[in-house]
This record gives C-alpha cells, structure tokens and sequence, in this order.
C-alpha cells in the first residue's frame, strides 16, 4: 500500500504541471494514455493503462482566482444525501461530462483511483461521493479540506486514506464549527515526518512541537509550510520504522 500512496503523492505533483511534461511524467509512471481536462480553471488528469484509471486533480494553486474563489465559498449545497461545499462542487460539476465519459470508457476491468493535493483532494472526494455504478477502489488525499456535512460523508463508501502532514492549515478548513466533517481515515504525519497513529492529545503535542521546529528554522508560516506536496510525496516514500 505504501508504494501505491506514493506513486499517487507524486502524481499529485504533476497534476500541478503542465499537459506536455505531465503527459511525460504520467508515462514514466506506467500510464501510456493520459487526457488533460480543463475547464475554466478547474483542471484534472485523467490517465491509464491495461489495468488502472487515475483520475488526478489539480489543486489549488495561489496565484488563480477561480482557485481561490472556490475555496472561499464555503456555503453548503445539497446533494442526494447532506450537504456539501459549494465551492469544490461547482468545480467538479466543470469537469464531470469528461469523467463520467471517461469512466464509462475506461473502467471495464480496470482499477479506479482518485487523488489530488488540496483543492485536489477534496474534488476527488466528491468525485467519489458521483461515481455510480464503478467501484471506486482506493481515494488518497493529501492535504485536503473538510468537504461536507456528517450525512453526506458517512454516504461515501469508498477506502480513503486521508494524509495530513503536522501542521497544514488547509486541513483544518472549512471550520468544523460550520458542521463540515473531515472523510476517510487520517495517516497523520509527526513533524520528524514519520506516519503514525495518534491521539488527539498526541497530535496537538507534535504539533507543537513541529510549530517550534518551525520557529528555530525561521519558517514564516509553518501551517503553509506543511501543506506543500512536496511534503507529501517525500514522506509518503520513506520507510517509516
């Protein structure tokens, strides 16, 4: 399974470069077909072979208003059952003729996964929560935001496993005091950039620990800091003994 979660951290990455390289990077992964789809601004990959469909997305990226915008527009929209962020839906909704093409073309016979770093990782959540009639094997976030209400998530039934890496402030956006709920099982990275299992005691006092770490180091804003992938697709391959 660690391998798994780390070709799916680094393909991630890629799906924050663009189509020409990514098409490179995704082959040299093993996936010969890869198809770029992007509209508006909301962007994924979607790419395969004789045995696996990976559907990619894009995550937030700073410098784009129609990232930030998504983010920012935290009002819940209904879905079939609870409510999910209005924000990351509509961004979905953009690219969901092309996926539900894909799948429909691709799936037969195929694993299906879906992943995404950040804005990524919460638009692939909900495109877990949309696919029918496919079994979505495996999910694996990295760096996610909270998606939806508590009836919509426990709706989801697909494995996901949902990183966190020590102190990344998206992780903890939108506010659970809004009712939104996190989905899938946390592998929790610790600021020596270990996975472990912690309690929430445990966990406020690594980051702690991660914030000082931080401090001594002169990182600004450690919360950014920890959200960045590359993070994520360095610890996701170390031996965690």
């Amino acid at each position: 399974m660690q391998e798994l979660t780390h070709k799916l951290a680094k393909m991630s990455g890629i799906a924050y470069t663009e189509p020409n390289i990514a098409k490179h990077e995704f082959n040299q992964l093993g996936y010969p077909h890869c198809q770029f789809v992007n509209n508006t601004g909301a962007q994924c990959y979607i790419v395969w072979n004789s045995k696996e469909l990976v559907i990619v997305f894009r995550g937030t990226e700073a410098n784009k208003w129609n990232d930030i915008k998504a983010d920012i527009n935290a009002w819940f929209t209904p879905q079939k059952i609870g409510k999910c962020h209005k924000g990351f839906d509509k961004e979905l909704q953009k690219l969901w003729y092309q996926i539900e093409f894909a799948v429909e073309a691709q799936a037969p016979n195929k694993k299906i996964y879906l992943t995404g770093h950040s804005l990524g990782g919460a638009m692939a959540t909900l495109c877990a929560s949309k696919i029918e009639y496919y079994e979505v094997d495996f999910l694996c976030t990295f760096g996610s935001p909270r998606v939806g209400n508590r009836a919509f998530i426990k709706n989801i039934p697909t494995v996901h496993h949902r990183y966190v890496n020590n102190n990344d402030i998206v992780t903890s956006v939108p506010p659970a005091l809004m009712t939104y709920k996190h989905h899938g099982k946390m592998k929790y990275i610790n600021h020596y950039g270990k996975i472990r299992y912690m309690t929430v005691w445990q966990r406020l006092k690594d980051q702690l620990r991660g914030r000082w770490a931080a401090f001594k180091k002169k990182v600004p804003f450690d919360g950014a800091y920890d959200h960045s992938i590359k993070y994520y697709i360095r610890y996701t391959g170390e031996k965690n003994d």
